[in-house]
């Protein structure tokens, strides 16, 4: 019997709670940089989690739609006070086959490391179907972690207390990887435990990744401040163009 991936068991009921700062204020200061470098129109928010994102956009005045696997965080956005207006335009699905028609989208976000889930495959998978969604001229950003600060800057093992309980938190970088090992205790029961493990992408390789779903680095940032990309930056955020009738190689 196949064992579930990581991602359909980490982003489960509760995980919210436990990381209460990845909150609707940081989300509203990362869309207004978006907006303020081109995002625009009908926006896709894949892999949208509880939809902090959409909220944030659609404020802004954007036309939002969201794609998460989680059915518990797709569920928090329901009862969210801000969020019950977005919660009719997402839908759950695997990133890697979002089931929206051809050039349906003036912009496509893929927010807070949220790529590199997949292995090399998938993850191919999933920007050829950015490249299909994203409409002709329109623009698509892509925020993942800068390899060269998680390297530097890595944490092996941290503790605190989170929703009346202590989150341990192991790391490590196996292979081209960062692993994060999570166990979240009440006194002396284990309640829960989950794994995490994301991707690395060197700035190079992922240039060439992109260039092999048919889109192009157009800019890029090392956080949504808009610092210049280096290897102290704390992300990589790209800015990524489709040209009219460009698609996958």
């Amino acid at each position: 019997m196949t064992a579930a991936p990581w991602w359909s068991e980490a982003f489960a009921s509760g995980y919210v709670d436990l990381y209460p700062h990845r909150d609707l204020d940081s989300a509203r200061a990362e869309a207004r940089f978006l907006v303020s470098v081109g995002l625009r129109g009908r926006v896709l928010d894949l892999c949208c989690g509880w939809g902090r994102h959409l909220i944030a956009l659609e404020e802004l005045g954007l036309e939002v739609a969201g794609l998460d696997y989680s059915a518990d965080l797709l569920a928090r956005l329901v009862t969210h006070p801000e969020g019950t207006h977005v919660a009719g335009h997402t839908v759950r699905g695997d990133a890697r086959r979002a089931p929206f028609r051809d050039a349906t989208f003036d912009g496509v976000v893929s927010l807070f490391s949220s790529f590199g889930y997949f292995g090399d495959a998938g993850d191919a998978q999933l920007l050829a179907g950015i490249a299909r969604v994203l409409a002709p001229g329109g623009a698509a950003f892509l925020d993942v972690m800068n390899p060269e600060f998680v390297r530097a800057g890595l944490v092996p093992e941290s503790r605190r207390e989170a929703d009346g309980a202590v989150l341990v938190e192991r790391r490590s970088l196996p292979g081209r990887s960062v692993r994060k090992e999570v166990e979240l205790w009440r006194g002396a029961k284990r309640l829960r435990a989950w794994y995490e493990e994301v991707r690395l992408y060197e700035p190079a390789e992922l240039e060439d990744r992109v260039a092999s779903a048919g889109l192009a680095v157009e800019a890029r940032w090392g956080d949504f401040d808009g610092s210049s990309f280096g290897p102290a930056s704390p992300r990589q955020l790209l800015r990524l163009r489709r040209a009219p009738g460009a698609g996958p190689r």
